[in-house]
């Protein structure tokens, strides 16, 4: 069978051509009787938009690229790329717009995915997991491209915006109660030094302690589970009466948990464990995880929110830092 064409769907409503075409763009300068008649001959004649035609006309290639900047090997091991990818897929669609996936995890990847870019194959840029000096940022810049980050870029706070949680906030919170529950040597596995999480947490975690957050107690970590386990065992050979430990992600928790009990240390009992945000991670483990609640999937909104205005053609459209929240469990 011939694909119905978009002169069927005029025959069909009854309607001009350019009045099926206004439709199709969003045009607002269409009767209700037109929009209404146009809508119910697309459904009948099953007529589905040619989106190359349509790029031609609007310079718009309807899909936006979701740039991932890890090491293919830890890819998704973090739960909270999987909330940003749904809910971006979710909003995008709402809008009639594709998500590509693309990694950057090296020098190659990040060529690809400037070719892909200067191709013009997407309308927007949504960056997931950049670290500090990450020289993709910088050429996307270049480009004029509308882009956005989920979680600030360490030292292009003002040229990429970004929606975030208030990661220093958080971390002050976890500290804190873990000082209210009388623990007296608290300790900090951190997320990589080159990531706001990184930074910011180890950040409130000092404005808390001040001195007694000596170097000896903060080890640093990649955000996975193994790195959890191995920091946690240098932790425990350079202090082993320590008696608190803040993880600053649910899943290097888990894996400072797995250490704390094969060296034979009960959790809270001997050891309070404090994660980072409240991940399906924190519920999973035993005992379940004391952690800070960020809100994932509203930072997620908001990033699409963001890159959506960018890409409508807002010249400037300001980041979002969202609160976070204490969660009480049983570890700590």
């Amino acid at each position: 069978m011939k694909r119905p064409t978009i002169h069927d769907v005029a025959a069909a409503a009854g309607v001009s051509r350019g009045t099926v075409s206004r439709v199709l763009n969003g045009d607002r300068y269409v009767s209700t009787a037109a929009r209404l008649a146009t809508e119910r001959a697309i459904a009948e004649t099953g007529y589905v938009v040619n989106r190359n035609a349509r790029s031609l006309v609007t310079q718009r290639s309807g899909s936006v690229v979701m740039v991932l900047s890890e090491p293919h090997e830890t890819i998704f091991e973090d739960p909270n790329d999987s909330t940003a990818i749904r809910t971006a897929i979710r909003r995008l669609a709402e809008r009639d717009l594709s998500l590509v996936m693309m990694i950057a995890g090296d020098a190659g990847d990040r060529e690809r995915v400037l070719r892909y870019v200067k191709g013009g194959h997407a309308d927007g840029v949504l960056l997931l997991s950049t670290h500090a000096g990450d020289p993709l940022v910088d050429a996307l810049d270049g480009l004029r491209i509308p882009a956005v980050s989920c979680g600030a870029v360490i030292g292009r706070e003002n040229v990429i915006p970004f929606a975030a949680c208030d990661e220093r906030g958080g971390a002050r919170q976890m500290t804190r109660y873990l000082v209210e529950q009388g623990r007296k040597k608290i300790a900090m596995i951190t997320g990589p030094m080159d990531t706001p999480g990184g930074i910011q947490r180890l950040e409130g975690f000092t404005d808390v302690l001040g001195r007694k957050a000596s170097k000896k107690l903060i080890e640093h970590g990649d955000w996975t589970r193994g790195s959890g386990e191995s920091a946690m065992a240098r932790l425990l050979e350079r202090s082993p009466d320590l008696d608190a430990v803040f993880a600053a992600s649910d899943v290097m928790a888990s894996g400072a948990l797995s250490t704390l009990r094969a060296a034979g240390r009960r959790v809270p009992e001997d050891v309070a464990l404090g994660g980072f945000d409240d991940s399906a991670v924190a519920m999973s483990t035993h005992p379940a995880l004391t952690t800070i609640r960020q809100p994932l999937a509203e930072i997620a909104e908001e990033t699409v929110r963001i890159l959506l205005d960018l890409i409508d053609g807002a010249e400037h459209v300001p980041s979002v830092t969202v609160p976070t929240q204490l969660i009480v469990r049983d570890s700590a």
